[in-house]
């Protein structure tokens, strides 16, 4: 456990490290992370407040995932509950003030907030303390409510959360509502990039990007660790390409409407004025004066490059879509990127946005059953697809099915 002063500076450090990640679902699993930490808790879960409701978000539960094989992630689903008294979150998030409970079992008549044993009968767990505090930006808005549970003692017993540890995890609580405050106005900006396209072509829905970016970065986790990269190479990486793989058909905004809407399958022509989209979305992000510009170029660009080299644009130039010196073939056009030619921000969001349009509806089409996608992913990889991009794929399908779910069309 953490002495004071170790608690101190950890807070201060948090503040400084969470500046540099950008993207609201990171940003969350460090927050809970970095407070669980804090006050030694075995789990902990955080609500995102939207008016009067408060969006279960994120959660982590050390025990639980103890169970789990190694690699594998806790499968949650997300929920909502109104801002009132009548739940612990509720009632932290409507009155501003925190809440340390010795025992959720033995709550007083005398209080409004009654706490709710279904998840805990669900799974077996056994929530007992519980420190949840308002996430308060400095104009004393609450933007969510971060929920610690059963604070653990040395020998890893369950012990009610010091009374000492409150005024620290409200002061961590002020740090983490700024960095949700300024990832949500960040998350805000490319959905109405998004929305955008949406008015251009309707498949390119807040639902779908937010599916493709998360599948994209469930599967490039599982890929760089297989690969053995450092923690903190893929938190970073992982940050950018969540971001980066929300704006991957952003290009399609300056396609013709006669041709994104058109009900019937394109004529040659046509797509190959469809194709443009990549390179015209690349040039929206040209000037890379970012990391997050870089991966949001790379993505546009590469997202239909195929691992066999027959995909698109190939080596261009992407001012004028000309092939780059020496990379001509004979009828004109450029050769396809292959392999490792392609970045893997641009190979795992291949599959994450193939995987999303296959299990969607469509317009033109009926979602497909798992077994048919699980049976093409097969069949391509080594061809459409990096066959390690796949095998990461495959490693957390069950997660990516849970991230449907989070985000419906």
């Amino acid at each position: 456990m953490l002495d004071e002063k170790q608690k101190l500076k950890r807070i201060i450090d948090f503040g400084l490290e969470i500046t540099h990640l950008k993207d609201l679902d990171l940003i969350l699993e460090r927050i809970l992370t970095e407070a669980r930490r804090l006050v030694n808790a075995d789990a902990g879960s955080i609500y995102i407040k939207e008016n009067d409701l408060l969006h279960f978000t994120c959660t982590q539960n050390a025990t639980q995932q103890k169970q789990l094989p190694v690699g594998r992630k806790l499968i949650y689903s997300t929920f909502t509950i109104p801002v009132d008294n009548k739940s612990i979150a509720g009632y932290v998030a409507a009155t501003g003030t925190h809440l340390n409970i010795e025992d959720v079992g033995s709550l007083p008549e005398t209080v409004p907030y009654t706490f709710n044993k279904q998840y805990d009968v669900l799974t077996g767990y056994h929530t007992r303390s519980v420190l949840a505090i308002p996430l308060k930006t400095p104009r004393d808005d609450i933007v969510g409510v971060l929920q610690l549970i059963n604070a653990l003692d040395d020998s890893g017993r369950v012990i009610p959360f010091a009374m000492a540890d409150e005024p620290l995890i409200n002061s961590f609580g002020n740090h983490a509502a700024m960095a949700i405050e300024r990832a949500q106005m960040t998350r805000s900006i490319i959905l109405r990039m998004i929305r955008m396209a949406e008015l251009r072509d309707p498949e390119e829905t807040g639902g779908h990007v937010n599916r493709v970016a998360a599948y994209a970065m469930e599967i490039y986790e599982a890929w760089a660790l297989k690969k053995g990269m450092l923690p903190h190479e893929i938190e970073r990486n992982k940050d950018v390409l969540r971001m980066a793989a929300m704006l991957h058909d952003v290009g399609k905004i300056a396609i013709s409407d006669s041709i994104l809407k058109k009900p019937d399958r394109l004529d040659s022509s046509e797509f190959e004025t469809m194709k443009q989209h990549v390179r015209l979305g690349a040039r929206l992000f040209s000037d890379k004066n970012s990391e997050f510009d870089e991966a949001a170029y790379l993505v546009a660009l590469t997202h239909h490059e195929r691992w066999d080299g027959g995909g698109y644009p190939g080596h261009i130039n992407t001012e004028d879509g000309r092939p780059l010196p020496g990379y001509e073939l004979a009828n004109g056009a450029a050769r396809g990127k292959q392999g490792e030619e392609i970045h893997p921000f641009g190979r795992v969001t291949a599959v994450a946005d193939v995987y999303d349009a296959l299990s969607s509806k469509r317009s033109y089409k009926s979602p497909w059953e798992e077994s048919r996608i699980i049976e093409m992913f097969q069949q391509e990889a080594g061809k459409q697809f990096d066959p390690e991009m796949v095998d990461a794929f495959f490693s957390c399908l069950e997660m990516l099915q849970n991230i449907s779910r989070r985000y419906p069309s």
